[in-house]
């Protein structure tokens, strides 16, 4: 009986079942179908009616009036030699030897000349200058020399005294041999005038004669330094020692004032010559076989303008050098600089030749536009009054002109004045 009661609920969902799904199965293929149909319809149809080329949509005609008013010049697109080149940040050191610490020789108290003054920072002075005198003491408080002075000042005199005994010697050696070289001169050249001797024998004996002179004047050099020193023990003091400039150049620290009792080895003062400086270029060790590394390069200011005061550097061959955190390889390059414009430590930009192909087409710099995309362009002239936009591809600027990878053919007429205006013109932002 309970199952009699069940069975037409069971016939009423099954039916309504079968309704749902024969309403819904129709609709599903539909959409299946229509959906198959587009995609269909779109890979059949999807042709448009006219290929047209990029430049074809760009054509500007103006009126002469208008030309006239856009101020607009044209050159045509040439063949050049625009060498390649590539532009570095760098930094001005000074050379090797260039800047040299002046050292106390002894202990003493230091003072300056009476005709000179006490050196200053940026005073600049000449090779050999006498800047200050150094008065060597060995007791001041007392007349009577301990025995460790004595000791010390004997070894002094002694010192002295074997240095003025090899100084003199080592001059009379030079002397005898300059003697020497000169009558062997004198021989080689009686001989080849009477046919004897060979041209050979006279040009070594020449070499000989100029050693000989050399080390002749280094020998009395060496004697006329050590004879300045004298001893003095009877007052308990030396003579004052000057201590004079090793090169020309400019006072760069002082670490002493006048008066002061210092100790020997003290720095005294740095005296620093920038007439000639080199300059140090970090170069990325990927792009240093692109670089033409014998050419002289172009130095110029941090701004990487060219003016008539920049300045070529000469390579110069110093020991590698590079910088492991940045993969960097440092090429070096020698200027002049009397006339001081540049600073050991000043950073500057220095452009540096390439290698490869440099005779390429060029255009005038002015000529090249961007858009918002940052794409390169250029105004073609078609007519006396017509203009086509161009894309091109820019390469390396040689001073007023730039480099055209791919663009219009030589011989192209294209605008050099007046393309901003043009751009204006054909996108609706200048009247």
């Amino acid at each position: 009986m309970q199952l009699l009661k069940e069975t037409p609920v069971f016939l009423i969902g099954c039916l309504l079942t079968g309704l749902i799904f024969l309403f819904w199965a129709p609709e599903k293929k539909n959409k299946s179908d229509s959906h198959s149909g587009k995609s269909h319809h779109g890979s059949k149809h999807s042709q448009t009616s006219k290929t047209l080329n990029e430049a074809d949509l760009n054509i500007i005609t103006l009126s002469p009036i208008a030309v006239k008013r856009l101020g607009i010049e044209t050159a045509p697109v040439e063949v050049r030699d625009m060498p390649r080149t590539r532009t570095y940040g760098a930094e001005m050191v000074l050379p090797t030897g260039a800047a040299v610490i002046v050292s106390a020789p002894l202990a003493g108290t230091l003072n300056h000349p009476p005709e000179h003054a006490f050196p200053q920072v940026g005073q600049r002075v000449a090779k050999d200058e006498t800047i200050l005198e150094l008065l060597p003491l060995l007791s001041p408080e007392r007349a009577v020399l301990t025995p460790a002075e004595r000791i010390r000042f004997a070894e002094a005199k002694a010192a002295v005294a074997q240095s003025q005994i090899d100084a003199e010697g080592q001059l009379q050696q030079a002397l005898v041999q300059q003697e020497a070289a000169r009558i062997q001169l004198e021989r080689s050249q009686r001989l080849l005038q009477n046919n004897v001797g060979t041209r050979k024998a006279v040009d070594d004996a020449q070499a000989q004669m100029k050693l000989a002179e050399e080390v002749l004047a280094a020998a009395r050099s060496r004697k006329k330094l050590v004879d300045h020193i004298q001893l003095d023990e009877a007052a308990g003091t030396l003579k004052p020692m000057t201590i004079r400039s090793p090169l020309a150049g400019i006072v760069r620290t002082t670490s002493v004032q006048p008066g002061q009792l210092i100790s020997a080895g003290a720095p005294l003062f740095e005296v620093m010559n920038s007439e000639q400086l080199w300059v140090k270029v970090p170069v990325y060790a990927g792009e240093l076989d692109e670089i033409d590394a014998g050419q002289p390069v172009r130095i110029t200011l941090l701004d990487g303008h060219f003016s008539q005061q920049d300045v070529m550097g000469k390579p110069v061959s110093l020991p590698p050098t590079a910088l492991p955190l940045s993969s960097a390889v440092d090429l070096y390059y020698e200027i002049d600089n009397h006339s001081q414009r540049y600073r050991p430590g000043q950073k500057v930009s220095v452009t540096v030749p390439l290698k490869g192909k440099t005779n390429v087409k060029s255009i005038p710099w002015s000529a090249l536009i961007y858009d918002v995309y940052g794409g390169q362009w250029v105004y073609e002239r078609l007519g006396d009054n017509e203009f086509a936009r161009r894309r091109v591809e820019a390469g390396w600027v040689d001073q007023d002109r730039i480099a055209i990878l791919r663009g219009p053919d030589a011989g192209t007429k294209i605008v050099t004045a007046g393309a901003a205006e043009l751009m204006g013109t054909e996108f609706g932002f200048a009247k």
